[in-house]
């Protein structure tokens, strides 16, 4: 048997710990010399004592632990519930780190208050346009709501064009509108230029409608930075006398995997003010 304190050291916790866990029934000593109240454990007890380390760094509660322990759940269960965990913790991880994106951009807007590059803004007009696109719904305009839906939506596209035998011939277009239920909802279009029969098959095909007149600005990086190049292209909207008429599509030009070297151009459809 070893002592508390050798236990600890094996087990790599603090012996204030295994205290707690015998005063909360988790785990208890082996032996507890009754005359000098000691505690001794056995190297079998490691096996319970990782497994409640385990489920407690993984964001279990110490009732949730005891009633798995206590269940005597075998390591194959046991590492099917672990690996269920995990993966919700790198969920919970990435919707942080998309917050944070998302709060930097922020942060950029504001320190570039007073001296977006406005000049960087083209007025052109824009050509119809033939896309493939699926659409769905989006909660908000707000990138933490675009991004999960426009992101699946271009994946589920590309697998249904190549299965038709489709090959895209230009560049991505994304682009949105009002959702018909209202309440602040967008509908996404996730499309891309082809050239291919009309048709509402498993993909949409239809021509995009020209654009008289669009203000237009290139983006570099991710679509999660994009607040500040948007914000500067609503300035210049703003300066030069014109009024939006919709949202501004999103044109793919450069989309290698490394998100950070994505080239965007958005094209805001105006009019006179």
């Amino acid at each position: 048997m070893f002592t508390i304190g050798d236990f600890a050291r094996h087990g790599r916790v603090s012996v204030r710990m295994l205290r707690h866990y015998d005063a909360t029934g988790l785990l208890h000593p082996a032996h507890v010399d009754p005359a000098t109240g000691y505690r001794h454990y056995t190297a079998a007890q490691l096996a319970r004592l990782n497994r409640i380390i385990a489920l407690k760094d993984l964001g279990f509660t110490l009732q949730q632990v005891h009633a798995i322990v206590d269940d005597k759940v075998g390591p194959e269960e046991l590492r099917g519930m672990l690996r269920l965990r995990r993966a919700e913790l790198e969920s919970a991880i990435a919707a942080a780190g998309a917050r944070l994106t998302q709060v930097e951009a922020r942060l950029r807007a504001i320190e570039s208050e007073g001296h977006m590059p406005t000049n960087d803004v083209v007025l052109k007009s824009l050509p119809s346009v033939r896309v493939a696109e699926l659409t769905a719904t989006a909660a908000s305009y707000q990138p933490e709501d675009i991004g999960p839906v426009i992101g699946p939506l271009y994946d589920e596209l590309f697998r249904r064009l190549d299965a038709a035998g489709i090959t895209p011939t230009g560049p991505g277009v994304a682009y949105y509108e009002d959702a018909p239920e209202g309440g602040g909802r967008i509908s996404v279009h996730a499309a891309v230029q082809v050239s291919a029969p009309l048709q509402d098959g498993a993909v949409r095909i239809l021509d995009l409608p020209a654009v008289d007149r669009a203000a237009t600005i290139v983006h570099h990086g991710s679509m999660d930075t994009v607040l500040p190049t948007a914000q500067a292209l609503a300035h210049w909207i703003d300066a030069n006398g014109c009024r939006s008429t919709g949202y501004p599509r999103e044109v793919n030009l450069e989309c290698p995997d490394d998100r950070d070297d994505w080239v965007t151009e958005l094209q805001a459809p105006v009019i006179p003010a």
